[in-house]
């Protein structure tokens, strides 16, 4: 849909959870405060950093009364962190920044917007842009337009992919949204955000803003997922626990509609597994990463062919151990795929969806 232009300044919440990135956090509150078109206050959420974080972040509020600082005594760990400062926003709108990422400029008002023309809208997201140094320069693009979906419609769309199509400093949710969805769940240190998503488009629509870049992330070695939670199985696992939202009797709608969504979301976790096996094989990557992913795949026994799956996987990866090759049609196949998961990331960017 086309888009409509914020009437008047609304106010938003910009949590900015902390640990030890003192070096970027100046940043990341410039660009939340750089904000135009909405009224904006800053926490910074500080857990217990050791490098100093803490200071910037009481020089930036001294600078600035739109900024405030929230010190933890001791290290609660991110998801905590994020349900303080969540717990603390006065917003009508509320956004979680890590100290690492940077908000795009206008991102903020464009999100009002969506979800002051649309009620029943509880969470925006966009296009997010990866950067390691510096991020890229404005945007040339100017058409931007609104999709909203029913939130329903939404999670039947991840669970047909099995994926999280929210890296997540692209969004923004209504505050009375994140108070009726509660907290992120302590027991999801590494799938919360998925999980999260999901239990908020259980209750509220979900809408996008497509063509300019809502947020920008930061790519480097101390990224959490990349220090943490880098296996392919590993992640696949911590995803099928986000998924199992779905058979919680609290989670609303239809329990037998939420029984074929986690059915379907099984299938698409079991076919990436098999997937991800048959290519670290092929690419002559690493055997124990591609036997870890074969036994998730036995996990999901129940998935129909997950077992043709698990034992065409186990049988590539005696041939692997023997020296052979794949054949050519198995490297057909590969390239195929490889293709096919390029035109996914260009439907993604631009439609949030792949």
């Amino acid at each position: 849909m086309r888009p409509v232009p914020l009437q008047q300044p609304v106010d938003v919440s910009v949590v900015v959870p902390c640990y030890n990135y003192g070096r970027f956090l100046p940043e990341a509150v410039a660009s939340a405060v750089g904000q135009e078109g909405v009224d904006v206050e800053v926490i910074v959420v500080d857990d217990a950093s050791t490098d100093g974080s803490a200071a910037v972040a009481w020089r930036l509020a001294s600078e600035d009364s739109r900024i405030s600082v929230v010190l933890h005594e001791r290290n609660l760990g991110h998801i905590a962190t994020y349900n303080d400062g969540l717990s603390r926003a006065r917003g009508r709108y509320v956004t979680l920044l890590s100290a690492d990422d940077l908000i795009a400029p206008g991102a903020l008002a464009r999100a009002a917007a969506l979800m002051e023309a649309n009620p029943k809208v509880g969470m925006v997201y966009g296009l997010p842009r990866d950067f390691t140094d510096r991020p890229p320069g404005p945007s040339s693009h100017e058409h931007t337009t609104w999709t909203v979906w029913e939130g329903k419609e939404w999670v039947s769309l991840a669970c047909a992919r099995g994926r999280n199509f929210i890296l997540s400093p692209e969004v923004v949710m209504r505050t009375a949204a994140v108070l009726s969805v509660g907290a992120y769940s302590t027991t999801l240190p590494h799938s919360g955000d998925l999980e999260y998503w999901l239990r908020a488009a259980g209750s509220w629509d979900v809408g996008r803003i497509n063509g300019p870049v809502q947020a920008f992330y930061r790519v480097h070695g101390a990224n959490m997922h990349q220090t943490e939670f880098a296996a392919a199985a590993v992640d696949l696992k911590h995803r099928l626990e986000a998924f199992r939202v779905l058979e919680d009797p609290r989670f609303p709608g239809d329990p037998k509609t939420r029984v074929r969504q986690m059915q379907r979301a099984k299938r698409a976790l079991s076919r990436e597994a098999a997937q991800s096996g048959f290519k670290e094989i092929n690419n002559r990557g690493s055997v124990e990463a591609a036997v870890e992913l074969r036994k998730f795949l036995e996990s999901l026994h129940e998935v129909p062919g997950n077992i043709h799956r698990a034992n065409a996987l186990q049988a590539r990866i005696t041939q692997a151990a023997r020296g052979r090759r794949p054949g050519a049609g198995r490297l057909l196949t590969g390239f195929v795929r490889s293709q096919l998961d390029r035109v996914r990331w260009r439907l993604w960017a631009m439609t949030g969806i792949s």
